[in-house]
This record gives structure tokens, C-alpha cells and sequence, in this order.
């Protein structure tokens, strides 16, 4: 589909030059993500008029009409929304080329859509996305902190910063740093239900769960050969939060399985005791994920380089 678009939107109708064929479509796209002309007038300093001729002169360009719009309401029409998901990578594509032909990052520009956990952001290494962002002040980032996979695509991310077992997918995965899933409770904890020798007496201790994690109530561990095995707790309390799991645990409320870098100061300062350590399984990884691309953005590929040297050289993990 997005091949059959790119032949009737790059073949210019008489009189037009695929420089204003490229000047409607982005005109278009414009349009379509300010959610209306008005605010997308606002948005790229363009008049609604001239906006409006644009999308009237694509749409009779293709012979379909591609928004429904009254006085009041605005929408895509079916041809619409097909062109728009279309379009949009194909011009995606011209601008990765640009940007690989640009002469060093210093030149980087336009806007880097990120997502990323709130557990990456709210931490300490978050300061990686705000140093990225200081070397390169023409850049503008959107960094959408959220706990789900999104989907890079559909969703129109560039890249994805992921904290996980890394698992096959359509997706290009790069490892900026390994960390490990820690067991930690409060010595006070410790001294009353201890000694902690072996994870299967989680299954008699009350438990603090982050519900983000995948194993939840089943928490994995690994024996002297390597092989793994689970161990169902009993969660009391349960958070999609690791930063509010480890305030539970502070309180004594239980055991709790935490990111290391979440729970690395307080165990530092001896608030926290890692518990299990010839157990722990040590799999996972913080990934930067993005699609496959015939032109991976010099933005893209800045930003991946600048992680995996902050991660190197700080120590942070």
C-alpha cells in the first residue's frame, strides 16, 4: 500500500512539480496531527488559508477526498486515514535522508519522539535524556514516560528506551547498559523474619509486588547449575510503581523485587539489604528499540550512541 501511495502522490499533476506535490502532503500531515487547521495554522506559522488550499489541491490532485470538515468538527475519511499512515513514513523516509547527509550531529535538528518507562525517567540515569538534550539545544525531545510497550509504528515514536528481557521482535534492539532485579527488605525485616538463606521462604513472607514487572506473584530464581526455578509469593501489597514498592519495603511492610538502580542507594546507606544474591537471575538489560529503516535518522543514531557512552562512562549501573 505504502508503495501504490508513493507512485500517485509523487507523480505531480500537470503543472505541479513534485516539490509542490511534497509541499501539500506535508501540508496534510500538518494538518491531520494539530487536529485541525486552526491550531495547525498556529503551530507552523502558515495561514488557514493557505493551509486549506494545499489539502483541497492534494485531494483533487488524487481524485479522493481525505478530511471531513464542517464549520464545527473535523475528521479523517477513510482515504484519509490510509494516505495519512502512508504518507507520513514516506516523508519520514526523506527527512532520515536528509539527516544522513548531514555532516556531523552538531547539525542535528526537528523533533525526537521518545517513550520511555517511568522507572528510567523518575531515576537517576533519567539524567541521560536531559544531558542528550543539552548536547544538542536545535534538537526538540517529546519524551512520553510510560510503563506499557508501545508500539513504535502505529504510535509514530522514533525510538523506545525498554527495561527487559529482551525477547525477539520485528524491532532493532541495542543494549545501553545491563542491570540486575534485586531482592531487598529493611534489616529490621530481616532480623524479625530471618535468616534469609533460601527464596523458597518467600512463600511464608508478606511480599511488596510491581505489578509492571511480568512475573508479578512468580518470582524467578536461578541454582548453583544455572537452572531456574519460581517461587510464588503472596503479595501485600501490590503498585505499578517501583519507586512506591521500595518506599513499601522501607516501611517494613515486606519483601519486594526491585530494579538495582532504583534500590542501589538505599542499600549503599544500609536502609535496604539485598537478600538471595547466589540466586539472583541476571537477564536483563535497558535496550534502545526502534524500527527497521532503510535510513536510520542521524537523530536516531545520536541518541543511541550518546546512551550507551553515558551509561559507559558515568558508572551509573
Amino acid at each position: 500500500m505504502a508503495r501504490l501511495l508513493w507512485d500517485r502522490s509523487f507523480q505531480p499533476a500537470k503543472g505541479h512539480t513534485i516539490l509542490d506535490t511534497l509541499t501539500r502532503i506535508r501540508a496534510f500531515i500538518d494538518v491531520v496531527e494539530a487536529e485541525g487547521f486552526s491550531s495547525a495554522s498556529r503551530k507552523i506559522g502558515r495561514s488557514k488559508a493557505l493551509l486549506s488550499k494545499y489539502v483541497r489541491e492534494l485531494e483533487d490532485d488524487l481524485g479522493a477526498l481525505l478530511l471531513n470538515r464542517t464549520t464545527r468538527q473535523f475528521s479523517l475519511t477513510e482515504a484519509g486515514h490510509t494516505y495519512f499512515k502512508s504518507a507520513s513514513e514516506i516523508l519520514k523516509e526523506i527527512d532520515n535522508l536528509a539527516d544522513l547527509v548531514r555532516e556531523n550531529n552538531a547539525d542535528l535538528k526537528g523533533k525526537l519522539r521518545i517513550s520511555a518507562p517511568r522507572t528510567f525517567a523518575d531515576a537517576e540515569i533519567g539524567q541521560s535524556l536531559i544531558d542528550f538534550a543539552a548536547a544538542h539545544p536545535d534538537l526538540t525531545l517529546e519524551i512520553i514516560s510510560d510503563d506499557r510497550f508501545v508500539d513504535l509504528v502505529e504510535e509514530g515514536f522514533d525510538i523506545a528506551i525498554r527495561i527487559t528481557r529482551l525477547e525477539d521482535s520485528g524491532l532493532i534492539a541495542r543494549k545501553l547498559a545491563p542491570f540486575r532485579i534485586i531482592v531487598c527488605a529493611t534489616p529490621d525485616f530481616i532480623e524479625r523474619h530471618g535468616p534469609m538463606r533460601d527464596p523458597s521462604e518467600l512463600t511464608g513472607l508478606p511480599c511488596i509486588v510491581d505489578t509492571n514487572a511480568r512475573s508479578l506473584t512468580n518470582w524467578r530464581f536461578r541454582r548453583a547449575d544455572g537452572s531456574q526455578f519460581a517461587v510464588n509469593v503472596s503479595a501485600r501489597l501490590e503498585v505499578n510503581s517501583p519507586l512506591a514498592a521500595m518506599r513499601a519495603t522501607l516501611a517494613g511492610l515486606g519483601v519486594a523485587m526491585l530494579p538495582d538502580f532504583v534500590a542501589k542507594e538505599k542499600i549503599e546507606n544500609g536502609e535496604l539489604v539485598s537478600i538471595y544474591e547466589d540466586h539472583l537471575v541476571d537477564d536483563r538489560g535497558i535496550y534502545a528499540i526502534y524500527p527497521h529503516r532503510r535510513y536510520l535518522p542521524a537523530k536516531v543514531r545520536a541518541f543511541v550512541d550518546h546512551q550507551t557512552a553515558w551509561f559507559r562512562n558515568t558508572g551509573a549501573l
